[in-house]
């Protein structure tokens, strides 16, 4: 239940905080009500039994989070198991990437995890601790800027180095400058609203692999995003 922030819902009680973005929030909210937590978790269980599903632990900042979201996970197994209720002894689980103490530790995460996906709005935002829903500093939080793609470098040699797929999920996976980038860094995996993807398949298709790989090695030696948004258009493709 990825909640708090910009996404508060009615039947929790959130109470006003001064710093929404940084408080209590997402996974923070699940492991402090851990029989919610585990209500959602039982009827994903129950789900994947017949469906391909995976489990992603949103907003995760330090391994013992994640740690005791993968015990609680276990318990919901147990659980099901003692009621002899149908559900799926293994489930693809993975994290969100988007706070940058996770891109940092990049290499401890993905020893733990099946898959990495990259939230590159939120990662932004704190990368540069800009309130994207203010628009008196949002045009700070560009994703193109160098400081955030070195960050997806580093966690994309982390999970292939251990065998794991990694993603980009956020506004950055349908932006026609990054997407040649993300290429040249080794994204696995876009994820983007519908309207963007034919978009974003005609962009891939123009480019080869080595020809994105030089392109994303310029780009990471660069030093603003808008620096980098002029070197992708300037390519003739």
């Amino acid at each position: 239940m990825d909640i708090g922030g910009d996404k508060p819902i009615p039947y929790i009680n959130m109470e006003q905080e001064a710093n929404p973005f940084l408080g209590w929030r997402a996974i923070r909210i699940s492991l402090t009500q851990p029989e919610l937590f585990k209500h959602q978790l039982r009827a994903i269980l129950r789900v994947a039994a017949e469906f391909p599903v995976k489990i992603m632990f949103p907003m995760i900042a330090t391994l013992d989070e994640l740690r005791r979201a993968k015990s609680l996970l276990a318990e919901a197994q147990h659980e099901l198991s003692a009621r002899n209720e149908s559900h799926a002894e293994k489930v693809e689980t993975g994290i969100m990437v988007e706070i940058p103490s996770v891109t940092q530790m990049a290499e401890l995460f993905a020893r733990e995890v099946d898959f990495f996906s990259i939230g590159t709005n939120d990662l932004t935002q704190y990368t540069f601790a800009v309130d994207r829903t203010n628009p008196m500093v949002a045009r700070l939080a560009d994703a193109c800027h160098p400081a955030v793609l070195r960050q997806i470098r580093q966690v994309v040699e982390a999970a292939h180095s251990n065998g794991i797929r990694v993603g980009v999920c956020g506004e950055l996976a349908g932006d026609p400058d990054a997407i040649p980038i993300l290429l040249g860094l080794g994204l696995d995996e876009l994820s983007m609203s519908h309207p963007s993807i034919p978009m974003a398949k005609e962009i891939v298709r123009t480019w080869s692999v080595s020809q994105a790989k030089v392109l994303a090695e310029q780009a990471l030696k660069l030093d603003s995003a808008e620096a980098v948004r002029m070197l992708v258009k300037g390519q003739v493709r």
